[in-house]
């Protein structure tokens, strides 16, 4: 509460929280915002129908980055879900375009670039997404048993309307997170997130205390809290690599002979690989969806592939499991790139206790990084099995907050927020050694 007081008492301080807090206040109230040329209505009972009888949609991560504007069909509805996945296809494709990597190493202006690339990817994916999800409205395929009428008006011109709608609502999504990243505090998309997954805690806490009573809800903010403990302990520790400098002349004056380190975190990946491993098994449910529900292969992937089914699926688990680790191990190798670590420590004096550097100090560093991340892989696939178990043995919704991307985001926003806001309050609150 002390620091609180002083955040709020620093004006500098204060003006950045209330200005991230309007920000996020405007993006909440535009998940309330209905998309025109739908029936809201009809769409409102669809909606309240799909949460309570389906397990699993292909579309739950959306909905659930969203906020619950998905399946509210609001001018939000698509959330920072295009933002995100230009920004990680824009990473990725660093590794097969070489003029990419070429702007990642200019500095500020290639790195400006690739910020602009991204904003027009971004656009192009909000023009699919939305041609998309109005596709399948218009099917029937979106709100799966619901037969009501949800596009009254099917000409060209309103559906037209109903996708510059939405990608505007993205485009003006992807200018708050940026505003605030640049005058608020903290990372303005992942506060979106982190608000978004904090929206539903209250209604999946709530059918847990309905449906199992308060000896399970209370039991369930016990494992809550023991499990928040871990992933803070998890997510804070990493394996330190000392590096020393040598002592070099530069004219007349001397310099290096510091010694550093590299820190390696244990789940160095993040939420990237669950998201797509999510992702990746979204497909086949996709696909079932526009499929005969009587074929046997559609009844397959209904029993097995999708999340929350009759019973507990050891297939969606194995294979959720195995794509975990995968992308995890995946993602490191493209990330973290100890070849150009080794050169630029080499180019700079630097080596690593006791290893020889170029070659042997690339060597050693994949092979830290991958018994590191070992381990991370693992926890990342046990935190990511948390919601499937909690749906199937607890009666909880597909979103269940309390583990999974939505427990990591919260958590890892969370910490990176208080950890800025400190920073600041040191800057204008700076105590000496003698006070």
């Amino acid at each position: 509460m002390n620091s609180f007081v002083r955040a709020l008492r620093t004006p500098e301080l204060r003006a950045k929280i209330f200005f991230t807090l309007g920000l996020l206040a405007i993006y909440r109230l535009g998940v309330f915002v209905p998309t025109p040329g739908f029936d809201y209505t009809n769409v409102m009972m669809c909606s309240e129908q799909s949460m309570s009888g389906q397990g699993a949609s292909a579309m739950g991560m959306i909905n659930m980055f969203s906020g619950g504007a998905l399946l509210q069909l609001s001018v939000f509805s698509l959330g920072v879900m295009p933002y995100i996945t230009a920004s990680i296809i824009v990473q990725l494709l660093r590794v097969v375009i070489p003029r990419f990597e070429a702007l990642h190493k200019e500095g500020a202006s290639g790195t400006a670039k690739l910020t602009q690339y991204t904003r027009y990817l971004t656009i192009g994916l909000g023009v699919l997404q939305a041609t998309t999800i109005i596709t399948l409205v218009r099917s029937g395929q979106f709100f799966v048993g619901c037969n009501l009428t949800l596009v009254p008006d099917e000409s060209i011109p309103a559906l037209l309307l109903m996708v510059l709608a939405m990608t505007v609502g993205t485009v003006l999504i992807m200018f708050m997170g940026e505003m605030i990243t640049e005058r608020g505090i903290g990372n303005g998309m992942s506060l979106m997130i982190f608000t978004s997954i904090a929206a539903s805690f209250p209604g999946a806490m709530s059918q847990v205390f309905e449906l199992q009573g308060w000896m399970t809800f209370a039991l369930v903010i016990l494992v809550a809290l023991v499990v928040m403990i871990g992933v803070v302990f998890v997510e804070q520790s990493q394996r330190r690599i000392p590096v020393q400098y040598a002592k070099r002349m530069v004219g007349r004056r001397m310099y290096g002979g510091t010694s550093t380190y590299i820190p390696i975190k244990v789940n160095q990946a993040g939420v990237i690989p669950v998201i797509f491993a999510s992702s990746i098994l979204s497909l086949p449910q996709m696909a079932a969806s526009f499929g005969n529900a009587d074929a046997g292969w559609v009844q397959w992937v209904n029993q097995h592939l999708v999340m929350g089914g009759a019973s507990f699926s050891w297939i969606y688990a194995v294979v959720y499991v195995a794509l975990i680790v995968f992308f995890a191990f995946f993602y490191v190798s493209i990330t973290f790139n100890a070849e150009e670590i080794a050169d630029n420590m080499k180019k700079y004096g630097g080596f690593v206790p006791n290893v020889r550097a170029g070659k042997p100090t690339e060597r050693y560093l994949r092979y830290v990084i991958n018994r590191i991340q070992t381990p991370g892989a693992m926890y990342l696939a046990v935190i990511s099995l948390m919601p499937l178990l909690a749906l199937t043995y607890l009666g909880a919704s597909q979103n269940f907050p309390l583990g999974g991307v939505s427990l990591l985001i919260i958590i890892g926003v969370g910490l990176d927020t208080v950890k800025q806001i400190d920073a600041k309050l040191q800057q204008h609150h700076y105590e000496g050694i003698l006070r």
